[in-house]
């Protein structure tokens, strides 16, 4: 009798099956998995939180440049040009020792929209 490899393994798996050589596991039977509670997440530093931040406005060159401090850390820079040009921010980076340029403080995902026809 020819049989497929295949079909003889299956054969085979249903024969251990049917004999009583292996036990299919019975998922309602088996201990309840033994759950650990999640740890305490220490709130924010107060100060941080709750403190306004002191703002510097200082003029540098042609631009007046707004400085946010909280505890004496920059939160963000606001640097506007004397002569036309929009307003940006700068952000410090987890290190502080770069900054990120945004067009705001605003913090939401926008994808870039141009203006491809106007009437």
């Amino acid at each position: 009798m020819n049989l497929h490899p295949h079909l003889l393994a299956i054969a085979a798996a249903f024969a251990l099956l049917a004999s009583g050589g292996v036990h299919a596991a019975d998922p309602y039977s088996a201990p309840a998995p033994v759950l650990e509670p999640v740890p305490e997440i220490p709130p924010p530093d107060a100060d941080v939180t709750n403190a306004n931040p002191q703002v510097t406005v200082k003029q540098r060159d042609r631009d007046t440049v707004e400085e946010a401090r909280v505890n004496g850390n920059i939160i963000w820079i606001k640097v506007t040009p004397r002569y036309g040009g929009r307003p940006y921010y700068l952000i410090p980076t987890g290190g502080g020792n770069m900054y990120i340029r945004r067009d705001s403080l605003d913090t939401a995902l926008k994808p870039p929209m141009w203006v491809l026809f106007s009437w």
